[in-house]
């Protein structure tokens, strides 16, 4: 008998009327791909790569259930027939792949970024300037009838069911807690009154619809901000819901407006196991866990130890729609693997860009790729660099069928992200690495390491077309002092080639900079490897941001225990305004705000004079300053390695440049990898 190398994750799952062929959730995301052209074609090519790689079940974005409802003036409605009908192309296109689909209903509350803005009481968000008005009580159930209404119309389109969104600190969440509900009438006061909303919508939408419908409920299972839901609320809440008619409950963890990481690379793996699994012991119906799992021994673990019946992987089946069915036929290694970078999802939909993957650059531009046409004929190809550009280019011209020799001058591949990986919390470009190196072995990829071919030799006509990727070098700051003992680059600093002494002044504080300050300072506070095994890297961080996993206290906070480490690291920048202004608009936040922990000092506004034995002398607002350091670390930005591109020309051969060889800004591996995608696809 063939047993499954998972074999907890890919069984079946009864809920409700309905038999999940694994235990996976593509779960719910903003996409962006509403506001582009064709939008449910584009959809439902997204959602239908999912379901044909084995997704057990998908939720959509969020819809809004009226105009109050929408994240935004042009967010998704689903409110008239005509609506639906345009939808339907999505749900047929998942069926038609043997996928199970239901639709979010989302209430954005006082997150909305709309005139008339609406929440439970006149409370707005930190993150929201705009005051929402309190709906009167008739208006709360005017609004409870839209949220049926609405999940009327997605079983019209074809949808499986509804996924009712209660979570993240969204519109019905702002109702179930202390924080922004100060309402006296029936939705507000005892538990059970500010229950009442999601309670209702539940009962009903599982009334208007039957037994045959799917429906899910996304809980808070951690607020994460004060004031927020107790454990006991949020265990009676989920009882509710589960006697309401709710078939599975999928969790959330996090209000938008918490100051606590919860899916960045900095977060563990699977950090908020334990508060989902005290939900699930409570409940007879399934649980759903969501945050940080992106691989399938994780997703395994999780479901044999009874914690969850199901997982959710939003932006892992963004980085391989075919997660699941390369999962099912022991080829996990072949997984692309989410690394929570968040530079092309989250921070694309934050600065109003459809959401697409770092890893895959295919995620979201399904139609865009497919109308791609297949190459006239064979090439012979040879890439010159393995780091992210020319990893990228090299695998999908293989898959396009050329024949590829992928040349890389240091004994491994990785170029520039063998120094992002070095990273605390970045240890997931080593997934991306074991990808790539899967990727080449099965495709055939000719890769010669330690290899630096000569312009003669590639021009010899061997090959048909010659791709440098070559990557960048550090650059060196006109400083007089810089060739000092004390000074190293950064390279040489995360390579493990040099180390740092206890007093060290960073020159640059853009991404590289900050990573550097992370290494350093992390290096400091775990002498003692803490983070050796994942339930210490748990521990660590709950420890670190003050979560309470036990939620005793309102919110699931507590006191933050950071590390106290002993050495002492400066931030250096010419510029005059705050550092950080340029890191991820997701990820930065929550990086600064673990440096400050630590005690990293940053200076903006700086001019350098010289480097001795007594420190780094500078000047600040034109007043003279000496560091006296024992390191200083140079991450003055890089230069292009395009050297080969020009002999190559001197040959006669015009090189594709991609990459760092092209382009040296900062260590760019989301523009590094779609670059060399693209570049393979037309050849």
């Amino acid at each position: 008998m063939t047993t499954h190398p998972f074999p907890h994750l890919l069984s079946p799952l009864q809920a409700g009327a309905h038999t999940l062929p694994n235990r996976t959730l593509m779960g719910s995301m903003h996409t962006g791909i509403e506001h582009l052209d064709r939008p449910a074609q584009r959809l439902a090519a997204f959602y239908a790569e999912r379901a044909r790689g084995g997704a057990g079940l998908i939720a959509t974005g969020g819809f809004a259930m009226n105009s109050e409802a929408r994240l935004d003036e042009h967010g998704p409605m689903l409110v008239t027939p005509e609506q639906a009908e345009a939808l339907r192309p999505i749900a047929n296109a998942v069926h038609a792949e043997g996928g199970k689909i239901v639709l979010q209903v989302l209430h954005t509350g006082r997150y909305g970024k709309v005139a008339n803005l609406v929440g439970a009481s006149g409370i707005p968000s930190p993150i929201n300037r705009r005051v929402p008005r309190p709906l009167a009580s008739e208006e709360v159930w005017r609004t409870i009838e839209d949220y049926v209404r609405c999940a009327e119309l997605a079983m019209h389109a074809g949808f499986d069911g509804v996924e009712v969104m209660g979570s993240e600190g969204y519109f019905i969440n702002q109702f179930t807690t202390t924080r922004c509900n100060d309402r006296t009438d029936e939705f507000g006061g005892s538990v059970e009154n500010r229950h009442r909303l999601p309670v209702e919508i539940v009962r009903r939408t599982r009334e208007r619809l039957g037994e045959k419908a799917l429906v899910m409920y996304r809980i808070s299972a951690l607020d994460l901000v004060e004031g927020g839901a107790p454990a006991d609320e949020i265990v009676a809440l989920a009882r509710s819901l589960e006697a309401a008619g709710a078939d599975i409950i999928n969790t959330g963890f996090g209000w938008h407006e918490a100051k606590v990481p919860t899916i960045a690379y900095l977060v563990p793996r699977a950090a908020f196991r334990a508060a989902g699994a005290r939900i699930k012991r409570a409940l007879r119906i399934p649980l759903i866990l969501s945050n940080r799992i992106n691989t399938p021994d994780v997703a395994e673990d999780i479901i044999a130890s009874g914690d969850a019946d199901m997982v959710s992987m939003a932006r892992p089946f963004l980085a391989d729609a075919d997660f699941v069915r390369k999962a099912a036929a022991g080829r996990a290694d072949a997984i692309n693997t989410c690394i929570a970078c968040n530079q092309a999802c989250l921070d694309f939909i934050f600065n109003n860009k459809p959401t697409s993957c770092l890893v895959n650059p295919r995620a979201g531009r399904e139609l865009e790729f497919a109308q791609m046409p297949p190459p006239a004929a064979r090439r012979r190809v040879a890439v010159v660099g393995a780091g992210a550009a020319g990893l990228a280019f090299a695998v999908t011209a293989a898959e396009r069928g050329h024949g590829v020799t992928l040349f890389e001058a240091a004994p491994q591949i990785g170029g520039q992200l063998n120094l992002a990986r070095a990273v605390p919390g970045k240890s997931e470009f080593d997934e991306l690495l074991r990808y790539f190196r899967t990727r080449i072995a099965d495709l055939g990829v000719d890769l010669k390491v330690s290899a630096q071919p000569s312009a003669a030799d590639l021009a010899a006509g061997r090959f048909d077309r010659v791709v440098v990727a070559t990557g960048v070098k550090p650059r060196q700051p006109d400083i007089a002092g810089i060739d000092h003992p004390k000074v190293i680059g950064y390279a040489d600093l995360l390579s493990g080639r040099r180390g740092a002494g206890q007093r060290v002044a960073i020159i640059g504080a853009g991404g590289i900079g900050f990573d550097v300050a992370e290494y350093l300072l992390h290096d400091e506070a775990d002498p003692a490897g803490a983070l050796a095994t994942p339930e210490a890297a748990v521990l660590k961080f709950h420890a670190e941001w003050g979560v309470d996993l036990a939620n005793g206290s309102a919110g699931g906070l507590r006191p933050p225990r950071p590390a106290s480490p002993s050495r002492s690291v400066t931030l250096l920048q010419r510029k005059p305004q705050k550092p950080g202004a340029t890191l991820g608009l997701t990820t930065g936040w929550a990086l600064r705000a673990r440096l400050d922990q630590l005690g990293l000092k940053t200076i903006a506004g700086c001019s350098y004079e010289r480097i001795d034995d007594a420190g780094l002398h500078l000047r600040v607002n034109g007043q003279p300053m000496v560091l006296e350091v024992d390191t200083v670390v140079v991450c003055a930005g890089q230069e292009s390695e395009s050297r080969l591109a020009t002999e190559l020309r001197a040959h006669g051969v015009e090189p594709a440049v991609i990459g760092g060889a092209q382009v040296a800004a900062e260590l760019d591996a989301l523009r590094a990898i779609d670059q060399g995608t693209r570049l393979a696809m037309t050849l």
